[in-house]
């Protein structure tokens, strides 16, 4: 397990814990979560750890991107978050809920995630949710 200070992306006082495995052989780390509100960093990432515990710098990149949906108020029907789930499920990609607003979806190819923009979409249009890619700033650490 590892931290990762959000300060430099723009979300002071903040830290998200990222879980990790180490590799014994090279003492690197690989990511083996989907993250939430890092930048530049996706499951099976490896990454370097400080001393202190935190994540200092990407070292390989897994070619996964992580897509990131975030229901807004108005909340917008149950509906959507099921149907959102059942395209995350008909696709077989991976995700993980914080709470029941804010949802972050593994992406190994690109080609599967029509479904998923699909059973978003109203919501995206209506400014009930938003969504962004995990890698639209690289990573940096504090």
């Amino acid at each position: 397990m590892a931290m990762v200070d959000l300060a430099p992306f723009d979300l002071v006082g903040m830290r998200e814990q990222l879980w990790l495995r180490k590799n014994e052989e090279s003492g690197d780390y690989e990511v083996c979560c989907i993250p939430f509100y890092a930048y530049g960093l996706a499951l099976g990432d490896v990454v370097a750890k400080s001393g202190t515990g935190t994540v200092d710098g990407v070292i390989s990149k897994s070619g996964r991107r992580a897509l990131r949906v975030f229901f807004a108020d108005p909340r917008p029907p149950e509906g959507s978050r099921s149907e959102l789930c059942s395209a995350v499920d008909s696709a077989g990609l991976l995700s993980e809920w914080n709470g029941d607003r804010h949802v972050a979806i593994d992406v190994p190819d690109i080609s599967l995630m029509q479904p998923v923009f699909d059973s978003v979409q109203k919501e995206i249009q209506n400014g009930t949710a938003f969504w962004e890619w995990s890698d639209a700033r690289n990573f940096r650490s504090s």
